[in-house]
């Protein structure tokens, strides 16, 4: 079992091996977490990215962080929510596949954003379910960190996690 620490705060300032960034699938910036992840780690970041070919919903990918303290950033596309059974899946895929790049690059500490609640529209509640379930029983020594932006999303995860 991974194990989970919550945390209100801006990801860009973690201090451990791995950042995840919920990114479009062409992985070259947008809005929310993934402009500021942008931002912060310098234009050497869309160098990078530019030669990754983009990534598809649900799948991860992983570069160097640049200017941000961690190690790494992996990329990984959440689903725009529809409603849909397969929004859950490809959700549960971004954690999956994240968690399994960060052990593959032997890290021992990654943190997570609310992947897909902004502008991709997914309900908080839900996804904190979704989140939470996954990384805890993924089998791993791995300690994620899961870093809220706003009191409100972090509320929501909290009383998942206390559950």
């Amino acid at each position: 079992m991974t194990a989970i620490e919550l945390k209100l705060g801006d990801i860009t300032k973690f201090n451990g091996d791995a950042i995840v960034n919920a990114a479009n699938e062409s992985l070259m910036g947008g809005g929310g977490v993934d402009g500021a992840i942008h931002y912060a780690a310098g234009p050497e970041l869309n160098n990078e990215c530019a030669r990754l070919n983009g990534c598809r919903t649900g799948e991860a990918k992983i570069t160097a962080a640049y200017r941000l303290p961690a190690k790494y950033i992996i990329h990984t596309v959440g689903p725009v929510w529809h409603a849909q059974p397969s929004d859950a899946k490809k959700l549960k895929s971004c954690y999956v596949n994240s968690l399994r790049l960060a052990i593959q690059n032997d890290c021992k500490t990654v943190a997570f954003p609310s992947i897909s609640t902004g502008a991709y529209g997914y309900p908080v509640s839900a996804a904190a379910r979704i989140a939470i379930t996954t990384i805890q029983n993924y089998p791993s020594n791995l300690i994620a960190t899961i870093i809220c932006y706003d009191r409100k999303t972090f509320q929501a995860y909290q009383a998942i996690l206390n559950r």
